[in-house]
């Protein structure tokens, strides 16, 4: 992309509402240039593409924004990684993929984590004690669903911060326009992810546990003996994927959950005085500013969809945050209101692609609430605080959340 394109891509990221509603009025399907790709605005239309896998292909599910330059590409090939994962493969290989994942997060794994989750949340808000302003992304909302999802995987708490900073990294290399010498700070911080996630498939090979690395080692790479560079690369690649999803996705539903509360003070007083509305504010947040914006798919042959015929090889970018806003689903679509009866949302996706996380990540948007509306009732957001939001389709947050106690 040129500099104008990329300025253009920057506008439609960090509010992409208004392109939404505009492309839901319009009949079909609607080519946005800025995404190169056909949108699917519609929540009837994108059911239909996530309901047909075999028509559309998740192979370029992670393309990236801004392809990296050849020096960074040469940075990257010190580590350990490149394969398909969960969230780019189809058939068999993404059943195989999955199944660890879907163990590792099974209802019974994530109620066993809520007493950590709970400890966690309790912790990190005394941590502001004697403070009057806090700014909450950096300190609460990137941290706890790190720690958390480091506490499945089996990490140790010292490399907690290691594995949440490469993560953020391998982000902004697919998806933020970052000079090249940011980039190849970005592309080294990756590489010591991907090395620190070998050592430990390395070391639950010896010795499992019962963590997800050693669920995953175990699915990959059955046996016993030495893991195969060919093994160890396909290992890492789904324990990063895993770690990035664990915990962008419900850092950003964090932020815009607050973000959005603590904006309309009236819900925030409601949610404290009735603490049953929770659940629904969780709700409510993931549809009406959903943290995953959409996810890209490629045709596998030629297929219709809303009436536009769209040939083998097409790509589709299907917007579940403008299907959540659907007039069709519901009254006031573009109202944030927590009293409203939860409706069908496709925040966590839908299908085989579905988020097997999503449990885990509605249990720490909950604890979250639950802590800060009975220990703080009174916080606000501060004058002047910059509430923008980070240009992406993948992890919608806001940038900072300064808020006062």
């Amino acid at each position: 992309m040129d500099a104008e394109q990329l300025a253009r891509l920057d506008i439609l990221q960090q509010d992409p509402y208004e392109t939404y509603a505009q492309v839901r009025r319009t009949p079909g399907l609607t080519f946005v240039a800025e995404l190169d790709a056909w949108l699917v605005s519609r929540q009837a239309d994108a059911l239909e593409v996530l309901r047909r896998p075999d028509d559309f292909s998740s192979g370029n599910a992670l393309l990236p924004d801004v392809p990296p330059s050849p020096a960074v590409i040469a940075e990257l090939s010190r580590g350990i990684g490149g394969s398909p994962t969960v969230v780019t493969s189809d058939g068999a290989a993404h059943h195989r993929y999955r199944a660890p994942v879907s163990r590792g997060l099974s209802p019974a794994r994530v109620a066993a984590a809520v007493p950590f989750i709970r400890e966690r949340a309790a912790a990190l808000v005394d941590s502001f004690a004697g403070e009057q302003r806090v700014e909450l992304v950096g300190r609460y909302a990137r941290r706890l669903p790190g720690e958390v999802i480091g506490h499945l995987l089996g990490l140790a708490a010292d490399d907690v911060p290691v594995a949440i900073e490469g993560s953020y990294r391998a982000e902004q290399l697919l998806f933020r326009p970052l000079p090249e010498d940011e980039q190849l700070r970005a592309a080294r911080n990756v590489v010591a992810l991907q090395h620190l996630l070998d050592g430990y498939a390395r070391a639950r090979r010896d010795a499992p546990r019962d963590d997800l690395c050693s669920e995953m080692v175990s699915a990959l790479a059955p046996g016993d003996g030495d893991l195969s560079l060919g093994q160890r690369g396909e290992i890492v690649s789904n324990l990063q994927n895993l770690l990035i999803a664990g915990h962008l996705t419900t850092t950003a539903l964090i932020g815009t959950a607050l973000l959005h509360l603590l904006r309309d003070r009236p819900q925030w007083e409601l949610l404290c005085e009735r603490p049953e509305l929770i659940p629904a504010a969780v709700e409510e947040t993931a549809r009406f500013d959903t943290a995953l914006q959409g996810f890209r798919r490629v045709t596998t042959r030629p297929v219709t969809v809303a009436g536009t015929d769209l040939p083998a090889g097409t790509a589709v970018f299907v917007a579940f945050g403008s299907a959540n806003r659907d007039e069709a689903t519901g009254e006031r679509p573009d109202v944030f209101d927590i009293t409203r009866t939860p409706v069908r949302h496709l925040a966590f996706g839908h299908g085989l692609h579905g988020c097997p996380g999503a449990q885990l990540a509605r249990e720490q948007v909950k604890i979250t609430l639950e802590t800060l509306t009975s220990r703080v009732p009174g916080l606000r957001l501060a004058p002047g605080n910059d509430s923008t939001m980070l240009p992406t389709m993948i992890h919608r947050s806001p940038r900072t959340l300064l808020v006062t106690l």
